[in-house]
């Protein structure tokens, strides 16, 4: 027999299934003869495969294929229930091509007849070179989903950190700066009052603009927390289609199973902001003529579908690296444990979201 052209350095750990002390014995002496320096464990029903696997660490698994009480098909099932990554190979005398093709199917690494092991080392050491590269791959794998993982729940955070500071500088926007607008339309209304006709006509002019000062200041609070929010999520989405139907144009309808939607906060935002840019794209992108929003509430979760009859959204869109608008609508549909779906559906785009709703009756409106 010819000696191993792939000898490894260290130790390889080997659990063999096989029910012949001899033809295990066989195997051994196989190993050592081709240059390879083994270190073996036989066992041969499935409660003393599963002991050896929880005892190991192992290297490669080497199953005969039909014995007594136990096959290399039983076999390669308790492996894999133990979630270890390790080479399986088959060596037997009574297993057909057949059966040997679909135990490769099942995850079998490779096969060889008993009394012709000349390529035994070689299989071997490829199937562990194999095993090697798969368990590089899954490391891998687990590491970008660790690391995906962490970019959703640093996208979550930040999301919630934005709505926190919106909340305040609207706030204070509001109170502040609000208050102060108001105090100087006091002063000016009262100059004009009291004041000589030139004065007069000029501080009537300051408060002409102070009305447009106080709708800027307006708009932005809406923009930053939407006070329509706190009538309900249905009455924000008709608030928000009229204001779009005002500016645009276009036709924007609202059609819904309930006019009660119980939402968390973050939730409802979540839904208020995801209508809020699919409105922008329309005007900014689709050229469409028209606008419909689709509300249904069915075993506690809320589907809204948003379709304009545009253009219509095309792969190249959805794959730009600049299109943060819908990746982070993704982000924040997943962080509140809902889902996200954008497609080109004949005439126009769909957007379908779905959210979790509240259990239990709605909170009632504050009075």
């Amino acid at each position: 027999m010819a000696e191993a052209r792939y000898p490894l350095d260290t130790c390889i750990r080997l659990l063999v299934v096989e029910d012949s002390e001899d033809d295990y014995l066989l195997l051994v002496a196989t190993l050592g003869r081709q240059g390879l320096n083994v270190r073996c464990e036989r066992v041969e029903d499935a409660e003393t495969m599963r002991a050896a696997l929880d005892a190991g660490p192992w290297d490669a698994v080497i199953s005969d294929h039909h014995l007594p009480r136990f096959s290399s098909t039983d076999a390669l099932a308790v492996l894999r229930e133990s979630g270890q990554v390790l080479p399986f190979l088959i060596v037997s005398g009574a297993i057909g091509e057949d059966l040997a093709v679909e135990a490769m199917r099942n995850g079998a690494d490779d096969y060889l007849i008993k009394g012709r092991l000349a390529r035994l080392g070689p299989a071997l050491t490829n199937a562990l070179r194999a095993a090697r590269t798969r368990r590089e791959r899954i490391a891998a794998e687990q590491a970008l989903r660790a690391s995906e993982q962490q970019l959703r729940e640093l996208s979550a955070h930040l999301q919630s950190v934005v709505e926190e500071e919106r909340k305040a500088i609207a706030r204070e926007v509001h109170d502040e700066i609000g208050g102060m607008l108001t105090a100087l339309r006091f002063d000016l209304s009262w100059i004009g009052r009291h004041a000589e006709p030139t004065v007069a006509r000029r501080a009537a002019q300051a408060l002409e603009t102070l009305d447009l000062a106080q709708r800027a200041t307006q708009d932005i609070v809406r923009n930053l927390r939407p006070p329509v929010l706190d009538a309900g999520i249905v009455t924000a989405i008709e608030w928000q289609l009229g204001q779009f139907r005002r500016r645009s144009g276009l036709d924007a309808r609202l059609s819904t199973s309930t006019d009660a939607i119980a939402l968390a906060d973050e939730t409802a935002m979540t839904v208020y902001r995801t209508v809020q840019e699919a409105l922008t794209n329309v005007v900014k992108h689709a050229g469409a003529r028209s606008v419909s929003v689709d509300m249904v509430v069915s075993d506690n979760m809320l589907s809204l579908e948003f379709h304009d009859d545009g253009r219509g959204i095309g792969a190249d869109d959805l794959g730009k690296p600049q299109s943060f608008g819908l990746r982070g609508l993704a982000e924040r549909a997943r962080a509140v444990g809902g889902w996200l779906d954008v497609s080109r559906t004949g005439a126009g785009t769909t957007l379908m979201l779905t959210v979790p709703v509240l259990a239990g009756p709605p909170p009632e409106e504050p009075t």
